[in-house]
């Protein structure tokens, strides 16, 4: 994970009031535009914000401010930190706002239907609910199951579509491919279909001859008629 500068704005301060460094400078090392950098010089912006000094901070070292003042086109670099904190993992079910709680029951509702290989700790994982929750939905005997809409949850904005997708092939890993049976119908062998295309070739040409024979018997009509009015 890429280290990221500790109160941006706060050091753009300290580094307007303590260095010559360019805005531009200033502005790429802490993620602010140059105009606001500018206004913090003039003193039109950040006013009660104290300065943080980046070096007591061990995130700039003064030789690389110092390299920087010399050469304009010279970016700022963040130091290394001296100690890596690692990075603790959530456990437990995924935290879920308030004011979206209401909907958790709509987004169970709906991957127990369109995705019934997902186990129960899935699920929880993706909506932050109980196992008991996810039982009631699946048995129908929740409290408001008559009211219940299927809702897909990455609209809903309970979990993201990367995590929904990663879920969905971890559950489908192992399960073993559809049969044929399965599938439903499938395409016919191809000696099948070329057998019809030659029955369907025969049937024209016998629906051919068959309108020829009628025009000819016809035509041959036709002198008779005209004898008889004569």
């Amino acid at each position: 994970m890429a280290q990221q500068l500790l109160m941006p704005k706060a050091t753009a301060v300290w580094l307007v009031d303590n260095t010559a460094l360019s805005f531009e400078q200033i502005a790429t090392f802490c993620k602010l535009h140059p105009l606001e950098v500018k206004a913090i010089a003039d003193g039109e912006s950040a006013q009660g914000i104290k300065g943080l000094d980046p070096i007591a901070t061990g995130q700039l070292s003064r030789d690389e401010i110092v390299r920087a003042e010399g050469n304009p086109n010279h970016k700022l670099k963040i130091s290394d930190p001296k100690v890596r904190v690692p990075e603790s993992k959530r456990k437990g079910p995924r935290y879920t706002p308030v004011s979206k709680r209401q909907d958790r029951p709509n987004a169970i509702l709906w991957l127990v239907r369109n995705h019934p290989e997902l186990k129960d700790a899935q699920i929880s994982r993706l909506v932050g609910t109980t196992k008991s929750t996810i039982e009631q939905i699946r048995e129908r005997t929740h409290w408001n199951s008559a009211n219940l809409t299927a809702s897909d949850p990455v609209t809903l904005g309970l979990c993201s579509q990367i995590d929904l997708d990663l879920e969905v092939e971890r559950a489908s890993k192992g399960r073993p491919l559809p049969t044929a049976a399965d599938l439903g119908a499938t395409l016919e062998p191809a000696q099948e279909t070329e057998r019809y295309g030659y029955e369907r070739e025969e049937e024209k040409e016998m629906d051919a001859d068959a309108v020829f024979a009628k025009l000819k018997s016809l035509k041959s009509s036709t002198p008779d008629e005209e004898e008889e009015k004569y």
